[in-house]
C-alpha cells in the first residue's frame, strides 16, 4: 500500500496536470510520482538530457559555422565594395544614362540568377567555400584565444605567416608561392 499526501498546487500547476491526467492510461498519482521520482533522483533519467546536450551541441556547432561563414560574407562584400569605390572613376553627365540603363539592364540579370540558384537549392558561397578551404585550410582560421577576426593573426604569432599583417589591410606584396588577384 502506498503512502497518501495532501498537497496544495497553484491553481495553474492544478489546471496543466488535470489536464495531463486526462489522457489515456494516465491519472493524476502516476504523474506526481513520476515528477517528484525525476526531480528527486536526477541521475535516474539522464537519458532525456544526454538526448538535450547532444542536440544542444549539435545546435552550438551549427552556429558557430553560420556565425563563420557571416564573417567571412560581410568580409568579402566589405572588400568588394572597397575595391569597387577605389577603381571606378566617376562618369561625365553625358554617359550617366547610358550607364543607368546598362546598370538596370546587369542588375535585373544578376536578380534572375539569384533567383536561379535559390529555387535551384545552389549555395554559390557554401560552393565557393568549400573549394577555398580544400586549396587553402588556413585561409579562414579564427584565432579564439586572442579573440582575431577571421584571417587576421595578431601581431607576433610566428605560428601563423600572416602575424605581420595585423592590421586588417591587404597585404602590400602577397606571401610567397601566391599571387594577387587582379580584376575580379
Amino acid at each position: 500500500m502506498k503512502p497518501k499526501l495532501s498537497i496544495y498546487l497553484s491553481d495553474h500547476v492544478a489546471e496543466r496536470l488535470t489536464l495531463a491526467a486526462s489522457r489515456p492510461g494516465t491519472n493524476k498519482s502516476a504523474i506526481v510520482d513520476a515528477a517528484l521520482d525525476r526531480f528527486l533522483n536526477p541521475e535516474r533519467d539522464q537519458s532525456g538530457d544526454a538526448a538535450l546536450v547532444r542536440r544542444l551541441d549539435r545546435m552550438s556547432r551549427q552556429l558557430g559555422q553560420i556565425d563563420r561563414d557571416l564573417s567571412i560574407t560581410a568580409e568579402t562584400i566589405a572588400l568588394f565594395v572597397r575595391y569597387y569605390l577605389t577603381i571606378t572613376p566617376p562618369l561625365p553627365s553625358g554617359d550617366q544614362n547610358a550607364a543607368r540603363a546598362l546598370g538596370r539592364e546587369r542588375f535585373d540579370m544578376f536578380v534572375a540568377q539569384v533567383g536561379k540558384r535559390v529555387a535551384s537549392g545552389g549555395r554559390l558561397v557554401a560552393d565557393v567555400m568549400e573549394r577555398v578551404s580544400t586549396s587553402n585550410p588556413d585561409l579562414f582560421f579564427r584565432n579564439l584565444e586572442e579573440g582575431a577576426p577571421l584571417g587576421q593573426a595578431v601581431a607576433g604569432d610566428e605560428t601563423n605567416p600572416r602575424a605581420t599583417q595585423a592590421t586588417g589591410e591587404p597585404p602590400e606584396h602577397p606571401p610567397e608561392g601566391r599571387e594577387e588577384v587582379g580584376n575580379v
